[in-house]
């Protein structure tokens, strides 16, 4: 094993690397599952963070992708992508082992290492992630790039809502505060450790291709001249900031505000985002068919105003009263959530590269990338500034009905975290003011995408419901399990092929 990069790649030392993609996936995929996203936050709470914290570590992995910009130079000068990669996830990886012993400790100085721990994290990954996104774009041929990344995809996806099943039983079992509580919390950032560490030791095995010659300087002012001079990438870009600071205003908080405000464990949380995660997997066909047969905009024009209905109608939680109906409303707004996201983080990208003018994408991508990073790393932090200020304060509005049988009040209480999502749903709704100003070709109006969205459905229910439904659910294994045989198949006729005559 060298960290090296090879002069020559044969086709066997091409598929060994491509076999070890999919076998890494498992273990960063489970690193990533047991230290980030809501158990992350968990944790965070469990310290005890403040809101403003929260929205710091939010922001962190959005705030760190702009070290991207520095990476880039760097990969570019020392042209040895595998060993940036795997330096920086072996130092970032360790900081997990710290979070995992600060499990056991609480104040302000646990708090403020655990938040420059995963600040070196971010970090770390952000620049690590520039040379690996390189590396694997000469590592895998470009006719199986949508084969390879797919089933590595499915691998993550498979991980994460195992461990996150895992995780929430493990958190269930242990009561908050407890000496049980911070074992667990240990042991799941201590098993992130050792699998992201495993993780970093499989990419080192993983054969790297020799860079190609530099093409010149890259000069940061002429990569961005060119996208922010095109009117309508512009119009683009104020869509995509706004867009994602009222998301990330709202959303790095639903943990906090379940978990604090309507007093439902961390399990639940972690179970609704196991659903989140389920509803975006079975949606994203559905948007991948419509984007390609309209247009990213129309796909756009019907999940982003869902999206921000379902943040704005968080509100209802804090206003039901019994406890079971909470959890069915909570449930139901994350799985609109997760089934549009899905729609949102596939029409956004794709139509980023389809206003890219040929030989120019990187510029344009790079733009889009910048503006992304700086509105999702900047809502967080003033989304927690404006959840200090909103806690002492309260709005209530009365209904009264007068009549003959008598009066009937119905109160509205609205609290710290109802203003919250009310602002997040004001953002959002300018932000989609602003998509309609963008101009994409093959667009139709929303209407006719909602009866498109609603056919697709009908469709998709109708064959689940027939005989030929319940045999397409049952396909997958058996496709998988036929590839499997051919390739064997297709490895032995070469190797007959290439055994020397007797």
């Amino acid at each position: 094993m060298t960290l090296l990069p090879q002069t020559e790649l044969t086709a066997a030392d091409r598929e060994h690397g491509l076999r070890l993609l999919i076998i890494e996936a498992l273990f960063s995929g489970g690193a990533a599952a047991l230290t980030s996203g809501v158990i992350l936050t968990a944790f965070a709470l469990h310290l005890g963070a403040s809101n403003v914290m929260v929205g710091i570590l939010a922001a962190m992995p959005f705030l760190a992708q702009l070290l991207q910009l520095p990476a880039i130079q760097l990969v570019e000068r020392w042209r040895r992508r595998k060993q940036i990669a795997v330096f920086a996830s072996l130092i970032g990886r360790t900081m997990l082992a710290i979070m995992a012993a600060l499990a056991f400790f609480s104040g302000t100085t646990a708090l403020l290492i655990f938040l420059a721990a995963q600040m070196l994290l971010c970090g770390l990954g952000a620049i690590g992630g520039c040379a690996w996104n390189a590396w694997m774009r000469d590592l895998a041929p470009e006719e199986r790039l949508g084969e390879v990344f797919s089933r590595r995809t499915i691998w993550l996806t498979v991980i994460s809502l195992v461990l996150g099943l895992a995780a929430a039983l493990a958190l269930d079992w242990t009561r908050a505060g407890s000496a049980a509580r911070n074992g667990v919390f240990a042991a799941m950032f201590a098993c992130g450790c050792v699998t992201g560490l495993i993780s970093a030791r499989i990419v080192a095995m993983m054969p790297e291709p020799v860079m190609p010659p530099a093409a010149g300087r890259l000069e940061l002012r002429a990569l961005l001249s060119q996208p922010l001079g095109d009117a309508n990438f512009r119009r683009l870009l104020v869509f995509v900031a706004s867009w994602q600071f009222a998301i990330n205003l709202a959303t790095p908080f639903f943990t906090v505000f379940i978990v604090r405000r309507l007093h439902f464990a961390v399990s639940f949380v972690l179970l609704l985002s196991v659903a989140s995660q389920i509803a975006n997997i079975l949606a994203l066909r559905l948007w991948g068919r419509l984007s390609d047969k309209f247009a990213n905009k129309s796909v756009l024009a019907v999940c982003a105003p869902a999206y921000i209905l379902a943040i704005v109608a968080m509100i209802g939680a804090s206003q039901l009263g019994d406890r079971t109906m909470v959890k069915l409303w909570l449930v139901g707004l994350h799985l609109i959530m997760g089934a549009t996201i899905a729609g949102v983080t596939l029409a956004s990208t794709n139509i980023a590269l389809k206003l890219s003018p040929r030989g120019s994408a990187t510029a344009y991508v790079a733009t889009n990338a910048i503006t992304t990073a700086l509105a999702a790393g900047i809502a967080p932090i003033l989304g927690g500034l404006l959840a200090q200020f909103f806690a002492a304060r309260q709005f209530e509005l009365v209904a009264r009905w007068s009549s003959p049988g008598g009066v009937l009040t119905l109160p509205v209480l609205l609290t710290a975290w109802d203003f919250y999502f009310l602002i997040a749903g004001l953002i959002g709704t300018y932000a989609i003011h602003r998509l309609s100003l963008v101009r994409e070709t093959g667009e139709i109006e929303r209407r006719a995408m909602v009866g498109q969205v609603l056919n697709e459905t009908r469709r998709s229910i109708r064959n689940i419901s027939s005989v030929a439904g319940l045999r397409a659910a049952t396909d997958l294994p058996g496709a998988l399990l036929r590839d499997a045989q051919t390739r064997i198949r297709l490895k032995r006729a070469q190797q007959a092929r290439t055994r020397p005559m007797r």
